[in-house]
Protein backbone atom coordinates (compact mmCIF):
# COMPACT_ATOMS: atom_id res chain seq x y z
CA UNK A 1 0.00 0.00 0.00
CA UNK A 2 1.25 3.55 -1.05
CA UNK A 3 2.47 4.71 2.49
CA UNK A 4 2.43 8.43 1.08
CA UNK A 5 -1.56 8.92 1.09
CA UNK A 6 -1.07 8.77 5.57
CA UNK A 7 1.69 11.31 5.53
CA UNK A 8 2.17 14.51 6.00
CA UNK A 9 5.50 14.60 4.31
CA UNK A 10 5.64 14.95 0.29
CA UNK A 11 8.51 14.45 -2.30
CA UNK A 12 11.84 13.47 -0.93
CA UNK A 13 11.04 13.49 2.37
CA UNK A 14 9.30 10.59 2.10
CA UNK A 15 11.63 8.36 3.02
CA UNK A 16 9.36 5.17 3.42
CA UNK A 17 8.23 3.07 0.41
CA UNK A 18 4.91 1.11 1.68
CA UNK A 19 2.66 0.11 4.42
CA UNK A 20 3.10 -3.36 4.91
CA UNK A 21 0.37 -3.68 7.64
CA UNK A 22 -1.43 -2.00 10.50
CA UNK A 23 -3.23 -3.10 13.35
CA UNK A 24 -5.07 -1.48 16.42
CA UNK A 25 -1.58 -0.68 18.12
CA UNK A 26 0.76 -1.58 15.21
CA UNK A 27 1.94 -0.27 12.00
CA UNK A 28 4.78 -2.34 10.12
CA UNK A 29 6.10 -0.04 6.96
CA UNK A 30 9.23 -1.20 4.15
CA UNK A 31 12.04 0.64 3.33
CA UNK A 32 14.80 -0.93 0.61
CA UNK A 33 17.73 1.11 0.65
CA UNK A 34 18.64 2.09 -2.98
CA UNK A 35 21.96 4.50 -4.49
CA UNK A 36 19.45 7.20 -4.92
CA UNK A 37 17.81 7.11 -1.20
CA UNK A 38 18.13 10.22 1.04
CA UNK A 39 21.03 10.77 2.71
CA UNK A 40 22.78 7.72 1.11
CA UNK A 41 26.20 7.82 0.98
CA UNK A 42 28.86 5.04 -0.26
CA UNK A 43 28.42 2.98 2.46
CA UNK A 44 24.77 3.49 2.46
CA UNK A 45 22.23 5.56 4.34
CA UNK A 46 23.65 6.10 8.19
CA UNK A 47 22.27 4.44 10.94
CA UNK A 48 21.12 7.11 12.54
CA UNK A 49 18.31 7.97 9.81
CA UNK A 50 16.47 4.95 11.25
CA UNK A 51 15.31 7.45 13.93
CA UNK A 52 13.48 9.13 10.69
CA UNK A 53 11.97 5.85 9.55
CA UNK A 54 10.47 5.13 13.21
CA UNK A 55 9.15 8.79 13.47
CA UNK A 56 7.61 8.54 9.85
CA UNK A 57 5.90 5.22 10.59
CA UNK A 58 4.76 6.74 13.67
CA UNK A 59 3.37 9.45 11.24
CA UNK A 60 1.36 6.83 8.83
CA UNK A 61 -0.05 5.13 11.94
CA UNK A 62 -1.55 8.03 12.92
CA UNK A 63 -2.32 9.40 9.40
CA UNK A 64 -4.02 5.91 9.37
CA UNK A 65 -5.77 5.85 12.06
CA UNK A 66 -7.22 9.80 11.24
CA UNK A 67 -8.74 8.11 8.11
CA UNK A 68 -10.60 5.40 9.85
CA UNK A 69 -12.13 8.47 11.07
CA UNK A 70 -12.45 10.38 8.07
CA UNK A 71 -10.31 13.07 9.52
CA UNK A 72 -7.18 14.63 7.70
CA UNK A 73 -3.52 13.88 7.79
CA UNK A 74 -2.23 16.32 10.62
CA UNK A 75 1.59 17.27 11.59
CA UNK A 76 2.83 16.01 14.30
CA UNK A 77 6.38 16.70 15.88
CA UNK A 78 9.35 14.40 17.36
CA UNK A 79 9.60 15.09 20.78
CA UNK A 80 12.66 12.33 21.39
CA UNK A 81 13.88 9.42 21.09
CA UNK A 82 15.19 6.98 24.35
CA UNK A 83 17.62 4.35 24.24
CA UNK A 84 18.60 4.49 20.09
CA UNK A 85 20.69 1.55 19.37
CA UNK A 86 21.82 0.92 15.93
CA UNK A 87 23.76 -2.64 16.03
CA UNK A 88 25.09 -1.43 12.22
CA UNK A 89 26.88 2.04 11.30
CA UNK A 90 24.58 2.45 7.86
CA UNK A 91 21.92 0.52 6.64
CA UNK A 92 23.26 -1.25 3.04
CA UNK A 93 22.64 -0.61 -0.42
CA UNK A 94 20.06 -2.99 -1.57
CA UNK A 95 18.65 -3.90 2.01
CA UNK A 96 15.31 -3.87 2.69
CA UNK A 97 14.49 -2.39 6.13
CA UNK A 98 10.73 -3.10 7.77
CA UNK A 99 10.24 -1.03 10.35
CA UNK A 100 7.88 -1.78 13.19
CA UNK A 101 6.41 0.67 15.67
CA UNK A 102 3.84 -0.14 18.43
CA UNK A 103 1.62 1.97 20.65
CA UNK A 104 2.53 1.90 24.23
CA UNK A 105 0.67 5.04 25.49
CA UNK A 106 -1.58 7.83 23.79
CA UNK A 107 -2.74 10.65 25.95
CA UNK A 108 -5.48 12.94 25.21
CA UNK A 109 -3.30 15.68 24.97
CA UNK A 110 -1.66 14.61 22.03
CA UNK A 111 1.63 13.14 23.54
CA UNK A 112 2.58 9.37 22.48
CA UNK A 113 4.92 6.98 23.27
CA UNK A 114 6.10 4.30 20.90
CA UNK A 115 8.11 1.42 21.03
CA UNK A 116 10.07 0.77 17.52
CA UNK A 117 12.28 -1.48 15.69
CA UNK A 118 13.82 -1.94 12.55
CA UNK A 119 14.40 -5.19 10.55
CA UNK A 120 16.62 -6.57 7.89
CA UNK A 121 16.59 -10.63 6.55
CA UNK A 122 15.75 -11.30 10.14
CA UNK A 123 17.96 -9.07 11.93
CA UNK A 124 17.19 -6.29 14.16
CA UNK A 125 19.54 -3.33 13.37
CA UNK A 126 17.76 -0.98 15.29
CA UNK A 127 15.54 -0.16 18.52
CA UNK A 128 14.22 3.17 20.26
CA UNK A 129 11.14 4.21 22.47
CA UNK A 130 10.18 7.14 20.34
CA UNK A 131 8.19 9.78 22.03
CA UNK A 132 5.90 12.40 19.84
CA UNK A 133 3.58 14.86 20.10
CA UNK A 134 0.46 15.73 17.48
CA UNK A 135 -1.60 18.44 18.30
CA UNK A 136 -5.20 19.48 17.41
CA UNK A 137 -4.17 22.34 15.45
CA UNK A 138 -0.94 22.81 14.78
CA UNK A 139 -0.78 26.20 13.01
CA UNK A 140 -2.18 27.40 16.05
CA UNK A 141 0.14 25.43 18.32
CA UNK A 142 3.01 27.44 16.44
CA UNK A 143 1.84 30.52 16.15
CA UNK A 144 1.92 29.90 20.41
CA UNK A 145 5.14 28.62 20.50
CA UNK A 146 6.87 32.07 19.35
CA UNK A 147 5.36 34.10 22.60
Amino acid sequence: MDIRRFLPHSGVMVLLDRLLEVGPEDLWAEVTIRPDSMFCDAHGVPGWVGVEYMAQAIAAYAGYAAQLCNDAVKIGFLLGTRRYEANCPSFAIGSKLKVHVHRILQADNGIGSFECHIHSAGQQLASATVTVFQPADAAVFLEGSSE
